[in-house]
């Protein structure tokens, strides 16, 4: 009794399988990881332009207050202002004494002057002198566009408010612009900040996601061409 012969394994398609599986996990692995760690948001208005502007659609870190640091670009609920969530960057936090300006217009975080590069044009860090006491687990925040801003230097000027917001109030911190497509990027960190005591916050797992679901695409894509391509390959060869 004859049998048939077994069909030959080749390696390249071995190969080709392993490269769509190994693909498929990190693609699909990469978005559900960023829809685990990651929050999209709206932005309501142009008080932090030009860092992110009205109708920018911004991907933030979940998080606790904890783990703010100053320079964060944060995303905070808080009844008093408004109930909605706010985009606000972290200035001072608790223990901090936050005021301006000095000689050249700038802010200073316990006394040390702290250059803000993201701030529009020629501004200075605020539209007038204060200086404010952040208690202990509270936030001192405020806008990029500090003319246009309501936040804590706004409230600072009600009576009996330290302008500050809980810290529990905050759930994530805005790391990349996602939409539209000409402003697609990493919102870039307030470096300055980062020597002061606790310094800045770390980079978030975005850049490492972001590249293993694109890893994970070429995977994909090569491994699929494989069969055909080395199809069209033989059967070259076999008409010569």
């Amino acid at each position: 009794m004859s049998t048939a012969p077994r069909p030959r394994i080749r390696p390249g398609a071995v190969l080709a399988n392993a490269a769509v599986a190994v693909g498929c996990v990190l693609f699909l692995g990469g978005f559900v990881l960023a829809a685990i760690l990651y929050q999209p948001y709206e932005v309501p208005t142009d008080s932090m332009a030009p860092t992110v502007s009205t109708g920018d659609r911004v991907l933030a870190h979940r998080m606790g207050g904890d783990e703010a640091h100053r320079g964060d670009v944060v995303v905070f609920r808080e009844e008093t202002w408004g109930d909605v969530p706010m985009l606000k960057r972290v200035v001072g936090v608790g223990g901090d004494t936050v005021a301006c300006c000095d000689d050249r217009g700038r802010l200073t975080v316990n006394g040390r002057p702290v250059d803000e590069p993201y701030l529009p044009g020629d501004q200075p860090a605020a539209p007038y002198s204060f200086s404010a006491e952040v208690p202990e687990g509270e936030l001192f925040l405020l806008g990029d566009d500090r003319q246009n801003s309501i936040d804590s230097l706004t409230r600072l000027l009600g009576e009996d408010s330290t302008g500050t917001v809980p810290a529990e109030a905050v759930s994530a911190r805005v790391e990349a612009i996602v939409w539209p497509v000409d402003r697609i990027g990493m919102v870039p960190g307030a470096a300055d900040f980062g020597d002061l005591p606790g310094g800045t916050s770390p980079d978030g797992p975005l850049r490492p996601i972001l590249w293993a679901a694109a890893a994970g695409a070429v995977l994909i894509l090569g491994g699929t061409a494989y069969g055909p391509v080395s199809r069209r390959l033989r059967r070259r060869r076999a008409n010569r």
